[in-house]
C-alpha cells in the first residue's frame, strides 16, 4: 500500500526495523519480530509496542523508505503485509521511477518528483473509496488493520475508530474499537496475548453510558448475556452516538428495510461514513426538537443574542437554518426558542454594522432583532435568497404585502367561482373537504350556563388568550417555560385543534403543501382496496357513541381522511386505532387539519407505532417490563407474572388478528426486542 510521504530519521528507524534490500535512492526494511528468524521476547515486545502505539507495523512488517545520498532525512512511501506485496512496491519503483531520477541535478527535485507521483498514486486508488473521509491517509490505515485482524466480508464498511481500554473481567487491555456497519470490532495484542472481540449490532441487547468507582466514564455493551466495558475514550460521547446509530439502524433494517429510501445517506451501506452519520444526527436532533417536517436538514448554526421583547433582555442561543426555516434556541437557561418560517418573512435589514446585528421583519408586523451574529452579512444574504427579497430590500409594510395576497386571491375566485364552493365545502358532500372542527358544531358551547367544568374550561383558555397577546401567536410566537406550564395545566378544548396543529409541527407541513389533501381526497375516494374495505368496517367502531359519528357528516369526514391517508402512504394502508385518533382528531381540528396531524402523528412522533408489525409497540412494552422487575421489584412475583402473561397474550393475539386479517400483517419476529 502507497503511503502519504513522511520524514523518518535512519538512527531511531534502525532500533526496530531491518534493512533487506536498499539502492542510492530506497530502502526496503522488515520489522524486527517478523519474518525469517521472527518471533521470541523480541517479536512480543514489538507487537505489544506496535498495537499500544497504533503503528501500522503489526499488519503490515514491511515498509519502503526514500532518502538521496547527502541526505539524512528518509520518507517513508510504501508499506505491505507480506514480502511479496512489499517486493511489487519495489519492482515498480525499479521499472519506473529510477531512471527518471536519473535527469534531476538536485536532491530536492528528486524528492518532489518522487513525492509527487506517490501522491499521484494514493489520489488515484482512493479517488472512489476514501474521498468522503476526514483524513483519508490515517483511514487507510486504519481500513488495513481492520481487514487484517477481522476478517470480514469484502463489502463490510469501516465508519470510523478509536483508542480505547477493554476491560476483560478485571484487566484492561489496551487497544482499537473498530465500528463498521455491521458490527463493533475490538483488538489488543499485549505480550502476545491477544483480545478479539466482533459483536454484531443487531445482537447487542442493551448499549448505555455508564460510571461506577473504578470506572468513571465507560460504554456498557450487552450482548448474548455477556457484558463489555470500554473506557479510556478520547471522545466518548461522540463515539457512544455513532454507536447508538449505528445499532438503531441495524435493527431497523432487519424489520424495514424501505425506510431508508429516502435517506441517501444511509440507504447504502457501503455510503455510510462518520461525517454522515454526525450530519444526520443533528438534521434529526434539529427537526424533532423544532418539530420541522422530515425533508429539512440543518444547513448552518450561528451563535447570536436574541432580544426578547417580553423580559426586556437579550437571551444567547444559536440560529440554527434550514432549507424553508430559521429557528432560534436560548442557550443561558431560559429555554426559549423560536421558529420562524421563510415564507412568513417580509423582510431583512441590518440596522447596525457595528453590532453585527440583523433584523428579521415578519407577517402581522413582527420583528425579530439579532445581535452579535459573526457572519451577520452572509447570513443576511441567505435568508434574503431563500425568502426571494431582492439584496436592497425596500421598506415595505407587511400590510401591503397581505394586501397583495388577497387582491390575488380575489383575482382567482373571480376567474374560478367554483373554487369558491369547494372550499367553504358547498359543492358535492361526496367529495367536499369540511371546514369546521366536529366539536364545534355538535357540541355548541352555552355561554349563558356554564357548569364547573366548562368555566374551568373558560379559565384555560382565557389564561390561553393572555399568553398569546404577551409571547405572540402563531407559528413564530415565543416558546418558553410559562408555554410549557400552560401545557401541563391542560390545553382548553377551544384551542386544542390550533395548538396540537403547532407543538406537533403539523401546520407547517399543511402550509407547504398546499391543496394537497383536497387532491389526494378526489383520487383515493371511489378506489377499492383492502385499506378501504378495512376502513369501511371500522367507520361506525369508532367513537360510536359521540354524536358527531352518528351522523353521516362525522363518518364521511372520517372516511375522507382515513382514505386519504392510506392513498398517501400504500406501505401502511390502514392498520387498527387509527379510527379512533382520527376520529379524536375531527372533534378538535377541521378536516385537513386532522389528516396533517393524522401524517404527524404515525410518521414523525410514533412511527413505530401505526404501521403493520407496531414494532414501536413491543418494544414500549418489553421495556415497561423491564422497567418494572427492575424499580419495583417489591411487587409480587405473581403480579409480574400476570404482566408477563399479559404481554405474552397480545403477541399472540396479535399473531393471531394479523392472519385472519392480512391487511393488517403484523408481528413477523415474535418475542421482546430491547433496543438502544
Amino acid at each position: 500500500m502507497w503511503l502519504k510521504p513522511e520524514e523518518i530519521l535512519l538512527k531511531n528507524a534502525f532500533k526496530l526495523w531491518v534493512t533487506e534490500k536498499d539502492n542510492e535512492y530506497f530502502v526496503l526494511q522488515r520489522r524486527r519480530g517478523y519474518g525469517e528468524g521472527g518471533g521470541g521476547l523480541t517479536g512480543l515486545l514489538v507487537g505489544t509496542l506496535d498495537t499500544v502505539l497504533d503503528s501500522t507495523s503489526k499488519v503490515a512488517p514491511y515498509r519502503i523508505l526514500h532518502h538521496t545520498p547527502d541526505s539524512q532525512v528518509y520518507w517513508s512511501i510504501a508499506c505491505g503485509v507480506t514480502k511479496e506485496e512489499i517486493v511489487q512496491h519495489w519492482d515498480w519503483l525499479q521499472q519506473n521511477i529510477m531512471r527518471t531520477l536519473s535527469v534531476f541535478d538536485s536532491s530536492e527535485d528528486i524528492t518532489s518528483f518522487v513525492q509527487g507521483k506517490i501522491r499521484g498514486l494514493i489520489a488515484e486508488e482512493g479517488k472512489t473509496s476514501l474521498v468522503l473521509e476526514d483524513d483519508p491517509e490515517k483511514f487507510r490505515e486504519a481500513l488495513l488493520r481492520f481487514e487484517k485482524w477481522f476478517e470480514l466480508a469484502p463489502e463490510e464498511k469501516l465508519v470510523t475508530y478509536y483508542s480505547c481500554s477493554y476491560w476483560k473481567g478485571k484487566v484492561p487491555c489496551q487497544g482499537w474499537l473498530y465500528l463498521s456497519t455491521n458490527f463493533l470490532c475490538f483488538y489488543s495484542y499485549l505480550l502476545g496475548a491477544e483480545v478479539k472481540l466482533v459483536i454484531s449490532w443487531d445482537e447487542i441487547w442493551r448499549l448505555e453510558k455508564t460510571s461506577n468507582v473504578i470506572l468513571t466514564e465507560s460504554i456498557h455493551v450487552l450482548a448474548h448475556g455477556e457484558d463489555h466495558y470500554f473506557s479510556m475514550l478520547l471522545h466518548l460521547n461522540e463515539t457512544f452516538v455513532i454507536m447508538e446509530q449505528l445499532a438503531s439502524y441495524s435493527i431497523k433494517r432487519l424489520f424495514d428495510k424501505e425506510a431508508f429510501e429516502n435517506e441517501p445517506a444511509l440507504s447504502d451501506p457501503l455510503q455510510i461514513t462518520k461525517r454522515g452519520l454526525e450530519a444526520h444526527a443533528k438534521s434529526e436532533q434539529f427537526r424533532t426538537f423544532f418539530r420541522l417536517p422530515k425533508e429539512e436538514n440543518l444547513l448552518e448554526v450561528h451563535e447570536s443574542f436574541l432580544w426578547v421583547p417580553f423580559s426586556h433582555f437579550n437571551t444567547l442561543g444559536k440560529i440554527c437554518l434550514s432549507e424553508n426555516y430559521l429557528c432560534f434556541a436560548s442557550q443561558d437557561g431560559s429555554q426559549c426558542h423560536v421558529i420562524i418560517p421563510m415564507r412568513e418573512v417580509v423582510n431583512v435589514e441590518k440596522p447596525d454594522s457595528s453590532s453585527r446585528a440583523l433584523t428579521v421583519y415578519v407577517r402581522g408586523k413582527r420583528a425579530m432583532r439579532f445581535s452579535e451574529v459573526r457572519d451577520y452579512q452572509r447570513l443576511a444574504n441567505t435568508i434574503r435568497s431563500r425568502c426571494g427579497i431582492s439584496a436592497s430590500p425596500q421598506h415595505s409594510a407587511s400590510s401591503e404585502a397581505i394586501r397583495g395576497e388577497c387582491q390575488s386571491l380575489i383575482n382567482h375566485f373571480e376567474d374560478n367561482p367554483d373554487d369558491v364552493t369547494l372550499m367553504v365545502g358547498q359543492k358535492d358532500s361526496s367529495k367536499a373537504v369540511s371546514t369546521e372542527a366536529l366539536m364545534t358544531v355538535f357540541h355548541p358551547q352555552d355561554v349563558e350556563n356554564l357548569d364547573p367544568k366548562m368555566l374551568k374550561e373558560k379559565m384555560k383558555e382565557q389564561s390561553w388568550n393572555i399568553h398569546f397577546s404577551e409571547y405572540g401567536r402563531g407559528t413564530s410566537m415565543f416558546f418558553n417555560r410559562k408555554t410549557r406550564d400552560l401545557i401541563v395545566r391542560g390545553v382548553p378544548e377551544a384551542l386544542r385543534g390550533e395548538l396540537w396543529m403547532l407543538f406537533s409541527g403539523a401546520v407547517n407541513d399543511m402550509a407547504t403543501h398546499p391543496g394537497y389533501y383536497t387532491e389526494l381526497v378526489e383520487q383515493s375516494l371511489g378506489t377499492s382496496t383492502l385499506a378501504t374495505d378495512e376502513i369501511e368496517r371500522d367507520l361506525h367502531r369508532s367513537l360510536p357513541e359521540h354524536p358527531a359519528f352518528q351522523s353521516d357528516t362525522g363518518i364521511s369526514a372520517l372516511r375522507r381522511v382515513l382514505t386519504a391517508y392510506a392513498y398517501r402512504n400504500p406501505k401502511i394502508g390502514y392498520c387498527q386505532a387509527m379510527n379512533i385518533l382520527t376520529s379524536v382528531l375531527l372533534l378538535y381540528a377541521k378536516e385537513e387539519e386532522a389528516f396533517w396531524l393524522l401524517v404527524a402523528v404515525c410518521e414523525r412522533m410514533l412511527p413505530d407505532y401505526f404501521n403493520r408489525r407496531i414494532i414501536g409497540a413491543l418494544v414500549d412494552q418489553a421495556v415497561f417490563e423491564d422497567l418494572i422487575r427492575e424499580h419495583l421489584p417489591q411487587l409480587r412475583p405473581a403480579h409480574r407474572e400476570r404482566c408477563e402473561c399479559g404481554g405474552l397474550f397480545f403477541l399472540r393475539w396479535h399473531k393471531s388478528y394479523s392472519a385472519a386479517r392480512p391487511g393488517c400483517a403484523g408481528l413477523q419476529h415474535g418475542g421482546s426486542y430491547q433496543l438502544p
